[in-house]
């Protein structure tokens, strides 16, 4: 393939300036195939602007066929389940800075009451990234990620509502999770999806017992209300983000 004139291809580290993502972030996105890409003689890959401005604009290619997924992805193999819109899902968390961010009281807050509420050992604040599952606040859990193919929240943010799953051991999807048949030795999992300010799933609010359990009707009301307590959160972030480029400067 050959490149077009020079304003029109550019390097890794421009595509990610453009899109405003991380050097690793589009890394991945080349390797994924969802953004295209070719190598130069001298073995640089290289991308075309007018693909990366349509990343930008939510109108990206369509992944190759070799990336679809079974409507949901079973163990053993491994395979993530992923939005249809998984691309511009990542870009988003991309830009809401959460990922790797600082403990903030307002979302401990969260999973504090999360766990007193509903009376669960363990209750969480996770962010879907392409490889991990990362937790914004956890409460009742020591690690602070998990692979993202051993996530429960896969399916949570598919949906718009609480997604339970009453006994993971039964659960043909999650039996051989390894967080199911290892420790921590997880059986029970309810979870709500917590969106961004433009309806994307960056992750979810969701809460955890090591026994089966059933959800109770106002138990369901309230994580889902704690969920979008999260996405206003979120909502308020990204807010104060635009406050912030829009005023200008002031002069010492």
């Amino acid at each position: 393939m050959k490149e077009d004139a020079s304003a029109d291809v550019l390097t890794t580290s421009q595509a990610a300036k453009l899109l405003g993502i991380s050097v690793r972030t589009a890394q991945l996105w080349i390797e994924s195939g969802s953004l295209r890409s070719w190598k130069t003689p001298g073995g640089h890959r290289r991308v075309y602007r007018s693909d990366v401005m349509a990343l930008i604009n939510r109108s990206h290619p369509a992944p190759p066929a070799s990336a679809a997924l079974p409507e949901f992805a079973a163990r053993p193999g491994a395979q993530t389940l992923t939005a249809t819109d998984e691309t511009q899902r990542l870009l988003a968390l991309e830009r809401s800075g959460l990922v790797d961010s600082a403990p903030e009281r307002s979302f401990d807050r969260l999973t504090w009451l999360a766990s007193n509420t509903l009376h669960m050992p363990v209750s969480l604040v996770t962010l879907l990234t392409s490889t991990r599952q990362w937790f914004k606040s956890r409460q009742g859990l020591e690690m602070t990620e998990t692979p993202r193919d051993w996530s429960f929240c896969n399916r949570t943010i598919l949906q718009r509502d609480v997604f339970t799953i009453e006994d993971l051991m039964l659960d043909q999807e999650f039996a051989e999770n390894p967080a199911v048949v290892g420790a921590p030795y997880f059986r029970f999992y309810a979870g709500a999806p917590v969106i961004d300010p433009e309806g994307y799933a960056l992750g979810a609010m969701c809460v955890i017992d090591y026994k089966p359990r059933v959800l109770k009707d106002d138990e369901r009301t309230a994580l889902s209300a704690l969920a979008e307590i999260a996405s206003d959160q979120i909502r308020l972030r990204a807010a104060e983000r635009q406050l912030q480029k829009l005023s200008p400067p002031i002069n010492s």
